[in-house]
């Protein structure tokens, strides 16, 4: 599904990873662990291509991915720490915007797909509300959804349970099991090992594993 050959990140003369290799399979859950500042978000952003690499490969699906520029597409579809909801936006409003902006879906198309996905995440009846009066793990599905509706091959999560309470992260848990049951793959940037091990197919440790 994702290969990542030789990939290597500097910011000036610091090196923040060196010749990562790493395969994600198809339909797999795999977490990234391991603690902040080491370049597992900026690993996650190059693959959604709003970071550049140095050097190395990214293939998707048999595709060579751009590393070395940015790229505006929806193949690695990214679900932000801090969730970037418009707060002025319904639940569907924010949904529904790039798949209509971007992608050039009509907007009856697009409503009817962003309320499919929200019933598949239990959200269905949240899309009229606004992100003020959505608890932390209904914003973190909100933001699944919308990174779903523009079809994404894979979904890059990055720390999906920072801030949440036991109860939230327990339904982020519950969301990444039902897109697996579903096939999609994952891949989460974390630094909760529990929560790692309690949805992971396979847990990589950053810290270890990855040359500087």
């Amino acid at each position: 599904m994702l290969e990542i050959k030789k990939l290597t990140k500097k910011y000036n003369s610091n090196t923040i990873f060196k010749a990562l290799d790493l395969t994600v399979l198809d339909g797999e859950v795999l977490s990234i662990v391991g603690p902040s500042g080491i370049g597992k978000t900026t690993l996650i952003k190059i693959l959604a291509g709003l970071e550049t690499a140095d050097s190395g490969e990214v293939i998707l699906n048999n595709e060579q991915l751009a590393v070395n520029g940015t790229r505006a597409d929806a193949k690695v579809g990214l679900i932000f720490q801090d969730f970037n909801l418009f707060p002025n936006y319904t639940v569907l409003d924010n949904i529904i915007l790039a798949p209509i902006s971007v992608n050039k879906i009509d907007k009856t198309t697009a409503q009817e797909q962003a309320r499919d996905i929200l019933k598949t995440l239990g959200m269905v009846d949240k899309a009229d509300l606004y992100p003020f009066q959505l608890s932390g793990g209904q914003k973190q599905r909100v933001a699944i959804a919308r990174a779903l509706a523009m079809n994404p091959q894979i979904l890059a999560y990055d720390e999906p349970t920072s801030g949440l309470d036991d109860a939230s992260t327990k339904q982020v848990a519950e969301v990444v099991k039902a897109l697996k049951a579903q096939g999609v793959t994952q891949m989460i940037i974390t630094h909760d090992h529990p929560f790692a091990e309690l949805v992971s197919d396979r847990v990589f440790d950053f810290a270890t594993e990855v040359s500087r």
